[in-house]
Order: C-alpha cells, then structure tokens, then sequence
C-alpha cells in the first residue's frame, strides 16, 4: 500500500486506554453534583451522582436476572431517560448493547435481533406510529434467543418485566469485580448500518472504539464540563450515543434531550431553557429550526459551537447558523457507523466555505 493511499490521525495525541465504566466513575467522582441529564418532555434530570446511582441500580437488576459479561441486551425506544440508563448500565457489567432503530417494522426487527442474538430486550410501549408491544407479540415463537423483554413506563405488561422493577440496590462490591474484568478492547455495542445493499449489517463496537471518538469530537469543539450540548438526534445512532452522551460524559458536560424525537420548536426552546453551548444535528434539522415560525422569539445567545454531520452542508445554512444561531464554532464531521462514528471533523476555527466544502481534518 503506497503512503498516498490513506492517511492516519496524529499518533503523538494519545488515546484513552479506559473501559465506559472506567470513564463514567472517573467523570462522577469529579462533577458528582453537575447536571448530566436532562430529559425536557419527562420532566427528568440527573445530576452525575444521581445518573451513576441509576446505572448501578440497573445493573444490578440486570446481574439478577442472570444476564453476565457478552452477553447481548437489544433497546428498541425513542430518546427516553432509560435509554441513557440502559446505555451505561450495560456496559458497567460488560453486557453488549444491540441498538434498534426505533422505526424498525416487524421484518427489520425480527432480523436485527435474532442476527446479534439478543436473550433480552428493553423496550418503550410505542413511538409515533409504532406500537412495539404489539409487534413483539406478532413476533412471538420467531425469536428463539429472546427470553426476557423489559418494558419502559409505569404500565404493566403481562410476560414483560417493569422497568422500575428490575433496578435493585446496588452490590457495589459485585458491580466494581464485573467492571474490573472488562478491557478497553472488548465489544460493548452492536449498531445496525443502513441495508441498502441488503440487510442492515451489525458493526461491532469497542470500549477504546467509541470513548476515543466520544472524546475527540467533544475535544475537537473545546468542550469543558461548563458546557450544556442540546442533543436532538437519536440515540439508538451514534450521533446520539457516542458523540452526544459518550461526549459529554468524556468532559462532565450536560446532555439536554429536548423530546423523544426530533421537534424544531422543542428543540430551540431547549436550547433557550438550558442555556445550550451545543447543538447537534443533521443540515435538514438545522434547517427546520431556523424556518420554524417562531425562530426569532427563542433565545439562542447561549449557542457556541456544536456538529453538523450526515450530509452535505449549503454554505447559505452554515451562514445561517453561524450568523443567526450564535454557533460561531461550529463543526461538521464525517464517518462511518463501523469507524465509531467520526473520522474527520473540522475545527472550531476553519473558514465556512472550508466547513462546507471538505470533511474536515482526520481524527487522532
């Protein structure tokens, strides 16, 4: 392979030789009282201390249920506070996260989670149109590795667990012995790439893999743990679950979740509410926000920086977005599903037309 064939990131910046739960207590003991969450539409927020209280509750529970290290736990739900839970909870005890597009029909669903062989599943009652609860059941016999499904919301759903039922008081001597006999290198998260040359295909993700990239994109926009990033786009993606709430972990920023999906009005009025730094989403989003009708009555003083990634960007939009939404530091970024997400991103300080026109400048 000639040296012209690929290029290579900087090898004098280090990366993080750190498990999720190694980087998630490191963060905790250090901004124990910071927000780390914020939940708009449920009314929900975490400090870190209170989040990481979560995350050992359910793995616990989850340990109870006879779930063990490598094993896979699918989550099918929109942005809900016990898809962020689940996200570090199973990684806290080496359980292999299986992410599930919450707009997966019966086919898509019954494929994605027999491919990756899921034995559990987490799941919300419905989104939108979707009513999942009911397609599982349409599923039921045709998932052989299936044998607990878990159901989000206070309803009880008979042949289901309760979400809130399975958390149990943590064994924290149990809980640090699991997470001791993990290594940066295990696999820790399945996520499902577009099908468009036949199935979606399962890429199989690392601790190193996505803390490094969670890292890099949140240090590449100079986030600090002042910083509140309004994350509008999914988390069953890894916009959502690596760049967003695995990049914020990395620096003990906020996470603000407007609502369970995208909603233009919803998301500007987040931003407002919590004084976001950041803002994350794909050029149709931004767009959206600064056509909604009310744009001009929300408060966006507060914005710095944040990612455009997953198309092309018009420079009439970054122009837009820089002038109207305050986001002089905004980045774009490009990547694959199997590269973690991110392999260039462009610097807070490269000119517009350099923005829109490139794909920034390789990672680490």
């Amino acid at each position: 392979m000639s040296a012209q064939s690929h290029v290579t990131g900087d090898a004098g910046e280090p990366l993080l030789e750190l498990t999720i739960p190694q980087l998630f207590a490191r963060t905790a003991a250090r901004h124990s009282a910071r927000d780390a969450a914020l939940f708009c539409q449920h009314g929900q927020r975490y400090s870190y201390g209170e989040l990481g209280q979560q995350i050992d509750a359910l793995a616990q529970g989850l340990l109870g249920l006879g779930l063990k290290r490598g094993d896979r736990v699918g989550i099918w739900s929109p942005n809900r506070p016990e898809w962020l839970i689940t996200q570090f909870a199973t990684a806290r005890i080496g359980v292999i996260l299986v992410n599930i597009n919450p707009a997966y029909r019966l086919a898509e669903l019954e494929y994605a989670l027999n491919k990756a062989g899921c034995t559990a599943l987490i799941t919300a009652a419905s989104f939108k149109t979707s009513d999942y609860l009911g397609m599982l059941t349409a599923l039921a016999g045709k998932l052989p590795h299936l044998k607990t499904i878990i159901r989000m919301g206070d309803e009880k759903t008979q042949g289901m667990l309760n979400f809130a039922d399975v958390l149990r008081d943590p064994d924290q001597a149990q809980l640090d012995a699991v997470s001791v006999s993990l290594a940066p290198d295990d696999a820790i998260n399945i996520q499902f790439t577009s099908g468009t040359t036949g199935q979606p295909k399962g890429a199989t993700l690392t601790h190193r893999n996505i803390v490094n990239n969670a890292n890099f994109v949140t240090a590449r926009m100079h986030f600090t743990e002042t910083d509140r990033l309004c994350i509008p786009v999914p988390l069953y993606h890894c916009f959502g679950m690596v760049m967003g709430t695995l990049g914020c972990v990395t620096k003990g920023a906020a996470m603000i979740f407007p609502g369970e999906g995208f909603d233009p009005g919803s998301s500007l009025a987040a931003v407002a509410a919590e004084k976001c730094t950041g803002l994350y989403g794909v050029p149709t989003m931004f767009v959206a926000m600064l056509d909604h009708p009310g744009f001009k009555s929300f408060d966006l003083s507060s914005l710095r920086t944040g990612c455009m990634a997953g198309s092309p960007c018009p420079i009439a939009v970054m122009k837009r977005v820089v002038a109207d939404m305050h986001m002089r530091e905004v980045t774009i970024a490009y990547g694959m599903t199997e590269t973690s997400p991110v392999s260039f991103q462009s610097t807070t300080d490269d000119p517009v037309e350099k923005r829109v026109t490139t794909v920034g400048r390789i990672q680490p």
